[in-house]
């Protein structure tokens, strides 16, 4: 069985809106309020899947969960009608919320090298820290259970218990000298008591571990920084990211980077850690740039790639970083940006979009792979059905309802997933 690293990315759904309901996310609550462009959303994530195509990676998806959600308006009591009530307004936001297309939060995963059953195991996260977001689990593990059918290969496993915070892989990491070698895996946590929330608990983490059967001897659990939560890093992607061997961080990332670093260096002696220093490029420049909040790619020809949105590129401080890495005999020899400008706007780069899911695409259902002709197809019913803009106005207006659930509807046909309506 021939495992690699499959990227599976969220697609923008139809109704990708600015309604600014994620606390500690400033780039969410910065563009609150304004227009979105569900329509271009959706196409520029198309592209960065064909992008990853082009480097002969493995490139997978996942669809929209179903917007507006009607099991959560009426859950919450919320008729029809357009409410006048700013709480209520903020509520009927988030039955519309397109979030799940960051797949990063969708779940995380152990894979088979890991495992004590030799099985790769994905864990739905329960998001429970942001009312918008806590709706997802139950829908992603009907997807997950589709894409993930075979039981001789994989395990899929209901969200840990909702007294217990968990946001899925992007507070966690792999790091292993192959990725069909046996990994380290670090599961980043936060502490309650800041500023802003800290959406990762510890105990979720390490009842993940447990129900992947994963060796404590090839696990650490690592405190995300204080300071990094308050700054707006509200998952560690938004300030670490690893990749086989390599972790690529911020100086400000852990609570304990020495400690980190050690520990990890103890478990997993070829280790590299490329650190970005603080004098380079500040906590808030990472965290406005998403420089982290990358993708760390292996290619075909073994090596590195860092794949970055355009607002990381374009930042002085960090432009002038990463030309210094490169010109340097690093482990990452190229970065490459890509524009994912709408989802940048609400919160999410390169990385919130995709899940990594280590196993033989072989035995993942195919409906859920893409190849170029696939994605022309996604495209063409995106043009034709995603709506052009959506003003946070709009959230609630039944010609919009009806044009959103369409759309999906659309596109569950096209990709003959007609099982998740």
């Amino acid at each position: 069985m021939a495992l690699v690293e499959i990227n599976f990315d969220g697609l923008v759904g139809p109704s990708h809106n600015y309604a600014g309901l994620s606390l500690g996310n400033l780039a969410s609550a910065s563009h609150a309020g304004d227009p979105s462009y569900p329509r271009t959303a959706a196409l520029q994530g198309l592209a960065k899947m064909r992008h990853n195509l082009d480097l002969e990676l493995v490139q997978g998806l996942f669809v929209p969960l179903p917007r507006p959600n009607p099991g959560l308006l009426d859950a919450l009591g919320l008729d029809a009608r357009a409410p006048t009530d700013e709480a209520e307004k903020r509520l009927r936001a988030a039955a519309w919320s397109a979030s799940s297309m960051w797949t990063a939060n969708a779940a995380t995963v152990s894979p088979a090298p890991d495992t004590a059953d030799g099985r790769c195991h994905l864990t739905a996260a329960n998001l429970v820290t942001m009312p918008h977001r806590s709706q997802e689990w139950v829908d992603t593990v009907r997807q997950l259970r589709l894409a993930f059918a075979d039981a001789a290969h994989f395990a899929v496993h209901d969200a840990v218990p909702a007294c217990f915070g968990d946001e899925g892989a992007a507070n966690h990491m792999r790091m292993a000298a192959s990725h069909d070698a046996p990994g380290l895996e670090i599961f980043v946590y936060g502490r309650p008591g800041g500023a802003f929330p800290a959406r990762q608990h510890e105990q979720a983490s390490r009842a993940v571990a447990r129900l992947h059967g994963l060796d404590p001897a090839r696990c650490l659990f690592v405190e995300q920084a204080p300071e990094a939560i308050a700054a707006g890093a509200f998952h560690n992607d938004v300030v670490a990211v690893a990749n086989e061997r390599v972790l690529f961080t911020h100086e400000q990332a852990f609570a304990d980077p020495e400690g980190t670093y050690a520990a990890i260096r103890d478990r997993l002696p070829e280790a590299e850690i490329v650190i970005v220093p603080a004098s380079a490029v500040s906590l808030a420049d990472a965290i406005r740039s998403y420089l982290f909040n990358a993708q760390l790619l292996t290619l075909p020809d073994g090596g590195m790639a860092l794949v970055i949105p355009l607002e990381a590129w374009e930042m002085p401080s960090v432009r002038g970083w990463l030309d210094t890495m490169l010109a340097g005999n690093g482990p990452i020899r190229q970065v490459l940006p890509v524009d994912v400008r709408q989802s940048m706007a609400n919160g999410g780069g390169p990385a919130c979009l995709r899940l990594r899911v280590v196993a033989d695409p072989a035995t993942v259902d195919p409906r859920f792979l893409l190849d170029h002709d696939r994605i022309d197809q996604i495209a063409a019913v995106v043009a034709q059905h995603w709506p052009e803009q959506i003003d946070p106005r709009d959230i609630g207006n039944e010609a919009l309802a009806r044009t959103v659930i369409a759309a999906r509807q659309s596109l569950l046909g096209t990709l003959g997933l007609t099982e998740l309506l």
